[in-house]
């Protein structure tokens, strides 16, 4: 993979990697006793979700706890169908976004998901995989891994994959990315061009060192990605970020309406790294109202959703769990 980071930045240690680069034994080898979780947030999931637990169960869990993946662990998010229950049946460990920390209140959205499972992980790499894959593979995990296990100056690994999308009768359509090439990438480019090698700072297949993501605030939604990139390069340079190759992710279709508040929410969480600390700013039920318009009988009618943009604190701030700091 070529990427504007593929050799570091300023011309530092490589970042760019390729999936291939590790096989699962070369990574269990130098595993030592760190331990490894992987956290798949998701929500009416039902028709993926058990298809991708119990693959890297498969993979990458042993009986005798000496695999490379050390607990597998599903946060449901409100799901109406049977996400929770499948993948329980999977094999995976599942909670609840709602009722981890249920003193710290419930929001809905992706990142609320991820900042609840510090909570209830206890690895000292957490590995984030979405549960709505159709076309993948378990070598996703070992790539993600990879830099984490091998680089101790690495913090943060960032998937880079072809994306292609299925409408709704499952047949392949345009790439996927939309909010990437016209909110995420833009914004990179006017206000942080140093992280403008980076391919894909909204994908969802990422990992990350626990203490580290224990100090970072966390968006409730949809702006989680683009923070975590902004927090990593801030706090740690952006040669703390790495990349991998894990070659091609099918994914199912969002409507493009559902792409609207999805921007929102990368734009609030991106413009608030540019003015201070982001978990200052906001309560966690923050909103923006978007409006956004369809015809109607009368003409084009204005519809406005309240779109999520809070931000939860450092986990680390909170009360963790006891966990080894490395």
């Amino acid at each position: 993979m070529t990427t504007a980071m593929g050799e570091g930045a300023g011309g530092g240690e490589r970042t760019a990697y390729a999936a291939s680069d590790w096989t699962p034994e070369d990574l269990v080898e130098v595993k030592g006793d760190r331990t490894v979780s992987v956290v798949i947030p998701a929500r009416n999931e039902a028709g993926t979700v058990g298809g991708v637990v119990e693959r890297i169960l498969a993979d990458f869990v042993a009986a005798d706890g000496g695999g490379l993946v050390d607990e597998v662990v599903v946060i449901d998010s409100d799901s109406t169908d049977a996400t929770a229950a499948v993948a329980r049946d999977s094999g995976a460990k599942v909670f609840s976004a709602r009722g981890i920390r249920p003193e710290l209140g419930s929001v809905e959205g992706k990142g609320e998901a991820l900042w609840k499972s510090q909570f209830v992980t206890s690895g000292d790499l957490v590995v984030f995989v979405d549960a709505d894959l159709v076309d993948w593979g378990t070598h996703f995990v070992t790539g993600l891994l990879g830099p984490l296990l091998t680089r101790d100056d690495v913090h943060l690994v960032k998937a880079v994959y072809d994306r292609p999308m299925l409408d709704a009768s499952g047949h392949e359509e345009e790439s996927g990315g939309r909010v990437t090439e016209l909110v995420a990438r833009p914004w990179l480019a006017i206000h942080r061009p140093e992280l403008a090698g980076i391919v894909q700072p909204l994908s969802g297949e990422w990992a990350i060192r626990r203490a580290s993501l224990a100090t970072f605030s966390v968006p409730v939604g949809y702006g989680v990605e683009i923070a975590a990139v902004l927090d990593t390069a801030d706090r740690f340079g952006v040669g703390a970020i790495a990349q991998v190759d894990l070659g091609l992710r099918t994914h199912r279709h969002h409507r493009h309406d559902t792409l609207g508040p999805m921007a929102v929410q990368v734009l609030v969480a991106a413009d608030r790294r540019r003015v201070g600390p982001a978990g200052e700013q906001a309560a966690p039920a923050s909103t923006v109202g978007l409006t956004q318009y369809a015809r109607g009988p009368a003409g084009f009618e204005p519809h406005v959703t309240a779109v999520a943009t809070g931000e939860r604190p450092p986990a680390d701030t909170v009360g963790m769990p006891s966990v080894r700091r490395r």
